[in-house]
Formats: structure tokens, C-alpha cells, sequence
């Protein structure tokens, strides 16, 4: 029997149903995960199952008994006392209620999840604190868990430590995720919210990508003939009636049938359309450090850091949560000073920050003057353009960009900063946590825009995706206010770790050391300055060298034909321009392969 099961369930909040019609079943064991735009109606569908909220129409089932426990994005207001009592909620009381099987969970969970229990629940980390939460919710032993973005504000340590737990487990899930790794290594099925429907797939979420996109390709094609259809009908119907009365009338009823139809079609909601307004180029040099170190008390936050950031440079920032990797990005900026060694900063930066806090935002303007400071139009690159057309780039329709900032969902308030920030020209983006709440294809497209960006981004992020995609090079916290400085984004660095803890050695640095064959150096330490760095290759310039093989081939093989003819007395008998065509030809391909073979060896290095 299902744990779930929701038939024919509708719920509507007065504009176009959130949930139209829609049917799931979740089984014991099962790890589902919802993916779908920001405001799909993901979460709601998750109330729906807890039974939070009523379906306008519909019916769901669930399992006589079943427990079903949530952990939600938001930390509840009003949570006092030590960890141990926020854990045990309730049903602390054990003599009371004689629960000891309770007791023994309890005990456990603390245990595992190696939480401070007696420390004061108000004084911990937002990631701290979602771990209490969760563990509060598996004491009720249930067989169904609902996780709403559950590895917002955790670090990796702790979403690693997550994923083997719940893999563990072994209880039924039903989750919604930014974290594309997270979702890889967790989900079983993937049920998707799309305009009011539930389309299940069978898949991991990659195939999920691949079936998906032709899906909505083969929607295209579908509607673009149904459109022309339509159209057609509309012209006749237009030009008057001549046809046999009974078939006449067949015909437009199937017109009104085709109208209404087309009249009920939900489109799809765009792709946002992020392009970061760049200044002038900064200067090559964009922040050096030299054994720089800062402190709290007797703490140090960072402690002999000697690294160079370099224009174009797109630099992880990569440590637990409390480690201080915002006090990093400070000292970086120049707005704290270093209390030993140096940090300089470059000629021509034009800074640009993303707060994670969206400490920038007044809660109290409205969306279109929070973007254009109250003023009409914005200017994008030379081009003036309308706050109100400018937003719809961003997925603000002309209603929603009236909305007090209030009153939006967390994963708006992330595009509203974007949108704000790329308003200003800059040349160096200082990124602190933008994915929270981010749906995967606005995550993809925030990607792509930094791959492109020609200046240089600082990064602050615990998603792993988004690091392997975009950084350059990453900043680890070590511990004891130690930075390594690793080339490559996440899965480098893991990989560096495991050849490091294989073969003893230390961490390599951005550049390798030329002083013979041993480990090089961590960057940091005082040894001699390393050679010049390593890039990682983005996007494209990985696509180009899985293509540069197959373009030399193709060369190679028209350099052979054509050398062949040329070779043939008898082709000299053909007429002269073509003798000529031949010879010019194979002087460009001599000159087409020394290119590609030298920007084979310039991305491969």
C-alpha cells in the first residue's frame, strides 16, 4: 500500500491552478525528488501531502497511522531552549508518556549527528540549526520525510555527512533540491511540477535534462501546428459559410473546440536572460596577498595567505560555515585591513557585491524601485531600457514587479538582487551564496553568465555543480586559519585530496613548482613563488577541445586528397583556375592545422 497517493487534486489561490488535476503515489523507500521553476508550486504540493492544506478538489490518502515529518526552508520563529529540548519537542517527558523507545531515538540522534546539546539553540548557525531541526523531525520515527531545500545554508562537510544519512536511512523521502549533486546522488524518481501538472520520470535527473528538453521540443512543433491550424480556420471562418450546411456546422464547432483550447493553454515561463554589465577592464593584477592573516581575539580567521588574483580569474571560496570565509572576501576588498603581512588591490576595480543575506534589499519598496532606485528606466550597457521590460528578463511580470519586496519567495528575492546588481558596471562580481533558492535552469543560465564574464568573480558556495562550472581555482579553508589554493573546481579538489592522502604529500598550488620532482608547495607558505598558474577551461573552451581531435582529422584528410592530386601529373590537364583552387586550398589547411595544434597545446596546458 502507498504511504501517499493523491487523485485528481486541484488547488488554486485565485489566478491559474498551482495543482490542476494531479495524481501521485510514493511508496516506502522511495526517494523522490520535485523539480520545476520558482513558484511552480513545489512547496505547496508538499503542504498538500502533510496535510497543511486542503485541495480545493480531489482526494489524498494516507496510510493509516503513517507518520510524516517536515523540514521546511525557514528555521520557525519562537524555537527557545537547549538543543536537547528543541530536539526532543513534545514528547520530551519520557516518565510521563513512558515512551523510552523515544528516549533511545532521541540519545541516538544527537549522537549521530554530533549536535551541541546543551548549547542554546538561538546562538547556532543557520546550517547548525537545520541539522537540530531535522533530527527533531526523525524522532517522530516517520516513514514518510518531507525536505524542502534541506541543504540551504549548510556547508559541505554537512551535506556530505546529510547524504550518507539519509542514503542510510532508508525511509521514504519526498524532497526539493537546488543542489543538482545533492539530487544525483539521492533521488530514485523525478517527479516534475510544470505549469499545474506532475510529470513523473523514471531517471536519473541527467537523462531527466535530455528526455526533457525534446519533450518540450516535440510541444513546439505540436503547437506551432495547431496555431497554423487555427489560424487557417479563423480565415475561413471569416470568409463566410459556403459549404454543406451539416458540415459547416461540424466545422465550427470544432473551431469553437480549437478556440477554447487555446484559450486554456498555459505557455511555459521563459528563461530569465541574466547579462552582467561590465565596466572597463581592471588591471591585470586584481588583489595580491602576502603572508596576509587576520584575527578575532586570539582566533585567526586567516593566517599566512600569499596568493595573486589575476584578471579573469574565477576564484571558489570553499570552508565550513562559521570558518570565515566572508571575512576573507573583506580582507580581499581592502575593507578590512591585514593585522600582519599584505593584501593590495589592483588599478581600475569596479566592484560589484551579492550579499547572501539580501542585506541590500528594503523590505518595504517595491520590486521595480529597488532595481532602478525609483527612476523609470535603467541603463544596460549604453542602452536605456524600461524597469518594467528590464524585469521581465528576470521573470517579473508587470504585476509582480509592482509586488512590495515582502512579499516575495526566497527564490525571487535571489533574482531581484541579480537583477539590481547587474545594473551597475563592474568588472570584479563578489558572489556570497547566490544559489539558494535558485531553480536548476536559473542556476544554469547564472553559469553560463559568469563563464562568460570577462572580468574577475569571487565565489562564495557550498553547491558543487555550480563550483565545478564556473571557478577557476578555489580558496579551501584548513583549519587554524590555514588557506590552500587548489586548481580546478570541486571534483579537482577532491581528487587533489585523495592523491595527497594516497601519497602523503601537501596540497598542489594554482602553478606547479619547478624546483624538481617532489610535492610542491601549499600556496600560503613561504616558500619561493610558484610558477604561473594553471586555467581551468570553461564550457565552451571544453567543448573546442573535445572537437579540436575531429577538426584535425578532417584537415589531415583533405590535406591528403588534395596533396594527391596535386601530385598527379594528369590533374595539371584541368583547367587552371582549378590547379589554383587546389594549391591555395592546401596552404590554408597548412595554415588551418598549425592553429588548431597550437590551440590544442594552449587548452591542454
Amino acid at each position: 500500500m502507498a504511504l501517499v497517493s493523491l487523485l485528481d487534486v486541484s488547488l488554486s489561490f485565485g489566478g491559474a491552478p498551482l495543482l490542476d488535476h494531479v495524481n501521485l503515489q510514493i511508496d516506502r523507500g522511495e526517494r523522490v525528488c520535485l523539480v520545476g521553476r520558482n513558484g511552480a508550486g513545489k512547496s505547496t504540493l508538499m503542504k498538500v501531502i502533510a496535510g497543511e492544506l486542503n485541495p480545493d478538489t480531489g482526494q489524498v490518502f494516507r496510510q493509516p497511522a503513517a507518520v510524516i515529518s517536515t523540514l521546511r526552508q525557514e528555521v520557525p520563529a519562537g524555537l527557545t531552549g537547549s538543543v536537547r529540548t528543541v530536539v526532543e519537542g513534545e514528547g520530551g517527558a519520557y516518565e510521563v508518556h513512558n515512551d523510552w523507545e523515544r528516549h533511545d531515538r532521541v540519545e541516538r540522534l544527537l549522537e549521530q549527528m554530533k549536535l551541541p546539546v546543551e548549547s542554546e539553540f538561538a546562538a547556532l548557525s543557520a546550517g547548525q540549526k537545520r541539522r537540530v531541526l531535522l533530527a527533531r523531525g526523525l524522532v517522530e520515527d516517520p516513514q514518510l520525510l518531507l525536505l524542502d531545500e534541506p541543504t540551504n545554508h549548510l556547508d559541505l562537510e554537512s551535506i556530505l555527512w546529510l547524504e550518507e544519512f539519509l542514503l542510510e536511512w532508508g525511509g521514504a523521502l519526498l524532497f526539493v533540491t537546488h543542489d543538482r549533486a545533492f539530487l544525483r546522488k539521492i533521488s530514485t524518481r523525478i517527479v516534475e511540477v510544470d505549469r499545474g501538472k506532475l510529470i513523473g520520470w523514471q531517471c536519473d535527473y541527467d537523462t531527466f535534462l535530455v528526455r526533457k528538453e525534446a519533450v518540450l521540443e516535440a510541444e513546439e512543433v505540436e503547437r506551432a501546428q495547431f496555431d497554423k491550424k487555427l489560424a487557417q480556420e479563423e480565415v475561413w471562418i471569416r470568409r463566410g459559410v459556403k459549404a454543406q450546411r451539416s458540415r459547416a456546422s461540424n466545422r465550427i464547432h470544432a473551431l469553437e473546440k480549437m478556440r477554447a483550447e487555446r484559450a486554456a493553454r498555459r505557455d511555459r515561463v521563459g528563461t530569465a536572460k541574466m547579462t552582467a554589465q561590465e565596466a572597463d577592464r581592471s588591471g591585470f593584477k586584481v588583489i595580491a596577498c602576502e603572508g596576509a592573516g587576520f584575527r578575532y581575539n586570539e582566533r585567526w580567521i586567516v593566517r599566512d595567505l600569499t596568493t595573486r588574483i589575476e584578471r579573469g580569474d574565477k576564484i571558489g571560496i570553499v570552508g565550513p560555515n562559521g570558518a570565515g570565509k566572508t571575512t576573507l572576501l573583506r580582507l580581499l576588498l581592502g575593507q578590512l585591513a591585514p593585522q600582519e603581512g599584505l593584501v593590495e588591490q589592483g588599478t581600475r576595480l569596479e566592484i560589484v557585491y551579492f550579499d547572501q543575506l539580501r542585506a541590500q534589499l528594503d523590505e518595504t519598496m517595491r520590486v521595480q524601485d529597488a532595481v532602478a532606485d525609483g527612476n523609470a528606466t535603467v541603463t544596460i550597457n549604453g542602452r536605456t531600457r524600461h524597469v518594467i521590460s528590464y524585469l521581465e528578463d528576470f521573470l517579473f511580470d508587470p504585476t509582480r514587479a509592482r509586488t512590495p519586496i515582502k512579499a516575495l519567495s526566497g527564490g525571487e528575492r535571489n533574482r531581484l538582487l541579480l537583477a539590481r546588481l547587474f545594473t551597475k558596471p563592474a568588472n570584479v562580481l563578489v558572489l556570497d551564496e547566490p544559489t539558494n533558492d535558485l531553480d536548476a535552469e536559473t542556476l544554469e543560465l547564472l553559469e553560463d553568465m559568469l563563464v562568460e564574464f570577462g572580468g574577475t568573480v569571487l565565489l562564495v558556495s557550498h553547491d558543487r555543480a555550480f563550483l565545478n562550472e564556473v571557478c577557476t581555482s578555489l580558496l579551501v579553508f584548513e583549519g587554524d586559519g590555514r588557506i590552500s589554493e587548489y586548481i580546478g573546481g570541486y571534483d579537482d579538489w577532491q581528487k587533489e585530496r585523495t592523491r595527497r592522502a594516497v601519497g602523503g604529500g601537501v596540497p598542489s598550488p594554482r602553478g606547479a613548482d619547478k624546483r624538481g620532482e617532489g610535492t610542491p608547495p601549499t600556496r600560503g607558505s613561504n616558500d619561493a613563488a610558484p610558477a604561473k598558474k594553471a586555467r581551468k577551461l570553461n564550457n565552451k573552451e571544453r567543448a573546442e577541445l573535445d572537437a579540436l581531435p575531429r577538426t584535425i582529422e578532417a584537415l589531415e584528410a583533405e590535406q591528403t586528397v588534395l596533396t594527391a592530386k596535386l601530385a598527379d601529373p594528369h590533374f595539371f590537364k584541368k583547367p587552371a583556375t582549378e590547379v589554383t583552387q587546389a594549391t591555395v586550398r592546401l596552404h590554408e589547411i597548412e595554415a588551418e592545422l598549425a592553429r588548431a595544434y597550437a590551440r590544442w597545446s594552449e587548452l591542454e596546458g
